[in-house]
């Protein structure tokens, strides 16, 4: 039988991220791919020009609309934009309970902060504490935990107090903004185990869509029925394949090759 998921995210007009590299990455594992479309967004390689939210209704609607006929395995969130959206969404993934990755996008690559303090309240409290991991990167992780990260040792603190305070189960940060280090180094704990996961550091400036890409990759090894940890591990093998293969299209930053083997 064909497992589906679904991502829950923002549009991005110039297919490096949100549910353009979702898509890509759930068709890559051979998962048939869902959406319910959160926000729409004219950027490209360069930048982001104009943002506009789906109105809430519209978000419910499409989620009914997935549940009401299709089994979702797995399901990722990633740009939810605003209080209203991400309250919509809590509720309905607290009643229609399945294998939930949450990207918990509030912070770019390159730390400027994408949604009010407001919105990540509500995020925190009423998402986090539903997911089956969180993926946090180094920035966001240094919003959630209230600690300054530098070092690897750094993001082992965040994560036990990114646990502790916000009842996650799992906590993976991604240290791709720890340019001194010279590995790409995550860290994973679930309480009791630490998972220091490494691999090598791709010199690309094409590195658009990689946090969603991740994410999505994950949600899909969990819907084929893979434990979290294989998930997040052939996850992160893949992100590192795409990036060795990323396109290098527009003027700015391209997306990582999604479809590598193809290249």
């Amino acid at each position: 039988m064909t497992k589906i998921a679904l991502t829950i995210a923002g549009s991005d007009s110039g297919g490096g991220a949100g549910i353009q590299a979702d898509l890509r990455t759930f068709a890559f594992h051979r998962v048939h791919g869902t959406s319910a479309i959160t926000c729409v967004t004219a950027q490209n390689t360069v930048g982001v020009d104009r943002v506009e939210a789906i109105s809430p209704v519209m978000v419910e609607a499409q989620l009914k609309a997935i549940f009401s006929d299709l089994k979702v395995s797995a399901m990722k969130t990633g740009m939810l934009l605003n209080r209203e959206i991400i309250e919509t969404v809590a509720n309905f993934t607290a009643e229609n309970v399945t294998q939930l990755v949450v990207d918990p996008v509030m912070v770019s690559r390159a730390g400027v902060q994408l949604i009010d303090n407001e919105a990540i309240a509500v995020l925190s409290n009423s998402l986090l504490p539903q997911a089956a991991i969180v993926t946090p990167n180094v920035y966001e992780a240094q919003i959630l935990s209230g600690r300054e990260i530098k070092t690897v040792d750094d993001m082992k603190l965040a994560a036990i107090a990114i646990k502790q305070q916000w009842g996650v189960k799992v906590v993976l940060i991604k240290g791709g903004a720890l340019k001194k280090e010279s590995q790409s180094i995550d860290v994973w704990f679930d309480g009791n185990n630490w998972e220091i996961l490494t691999a090598e550091r791709i010199d690309t400036s094409n590195t658009h869509g990689t946090g969603c890409t991740l994410s999505a990759a994950i949600a899909a090894n969990l819907a084929l029925q893979k434990d979290l940890l294989t998930s997040v591990k052939e996850a992160k093998q893949y992100v590192t394949n795409a990036l060795k293969h990323s396109l290098d299209v527009g003027k700015g930053s391209g997306p990582v090759g999604h479809f590598y083997p193809l290249l």
